[in-house]
């Protein structure tokens, strides 16, 4: 059973940082592309960022240069660092897969809320 689990959310004022994690289990972690999505109150789930089997990294092009993403295969955890955080950047951050079979795998997601 493959289940994500994103932690790191919180309340931060603009301008702070917050670094969000995402756990995995049931699949095997180090051939597995990952992605970070978002969704902020009243508005679609956007994509935010992916990092590929090679460590190749790709961001929505808004967000270059204050986010940024890793993974740690041997923790089987991709995490993305935020900086510079606005208003704007508050919704629910979420992780996510596709495994070969074409199965999408969500985590719960992380709530990240900034003030002004």
């Amino acid at each position: 059973q493959v289940l994500l689990v994103e932690s790191g959310g919180g309340k931060v004022q603009a301008g702070g940082s917050l670094t969000l994690s995402c756990a995995a289990t049931g699949i095997i972690f180090n051939r597995q592309a990952m992605r970070w999505y978002r969704q902020a109150p009243g508005k679609e789930r956007e994509w935010v960022s992916s990092i590929t089997s090679d460590n190749s990294a790709y961001y929505t092009e808004s967000l270059k240069g204050r986010f940024t993403v890793a993974r740690d295969n041997a923790k089987n955890t991709v995490y993305l660092q935020m900086n510079s955080l606005k208003p704007e950047d508050t919704g629910i951050y979420y992780c996510n897969t596709v495994s070969d079979t074409g199965s999408d795998y969500w985590g719960q997601g992380t709530q990240v809320t900034v003030f002004a």
